[in-house]
């Protein structure tokens, strides 16, 4: 049995589903979250290490233990990840694309693409 090779087109449509399906995760996740906090009567969670001094391990920590407390302003703030992360899942999705396409001056932009973004994402939280 054959299989057809890896085109364009479905690489395109690929991504166009990752990017869809990242923005209903997103939405969904944040209307979730909506009607937690309502039901909550809008009770916001206490950070309490959300100075200019905090780490972005405190800071992770907070919005983790908020999160599995199921609060509904952390289920908000994972809707906004959700949507955050999508276009660094695009990239890595194209990337793999671009890899079976063989494709390697897209490999090469591409990964460039992700440094760049990893880098700011990962400094981010640099005072």
């Amino acid at each position: 049995m054959r299989t057809r090779p890896f085109t364009d087109v479905d690489l395109n449509r690929s991504v166009g589903n990752l990017l869809r399906l990242g923005v209903i995760l997103s939405v969904v996740t944040s209307l979730i979250g909506f009607v937690k906090l309502f039901l909550e009567g809008f009770k916001m969670p206490k950070y309490k290490l959300l100075d200019m001094g905090s780490s972005s391990e405190k800071v992770w920590g907070s919005f983790w233990d908020s999160l599995c407390k199921g609060e509904g302003m952390a289920i908000i703030q994972l809707g906004i990840l959700l949507l955050i992360l999508t276009p660094l899942v695009r990239i890595i999705f194209a990337l793999i694309g671009y890899l079976k396409e063989k494709d390697y001056v897209y490999v090469v932009i591409s990964t460039i693409v992700l440094v760049i973004m990893v880098v700011s994402f990962l400094t981010g939280y640099a005072h």
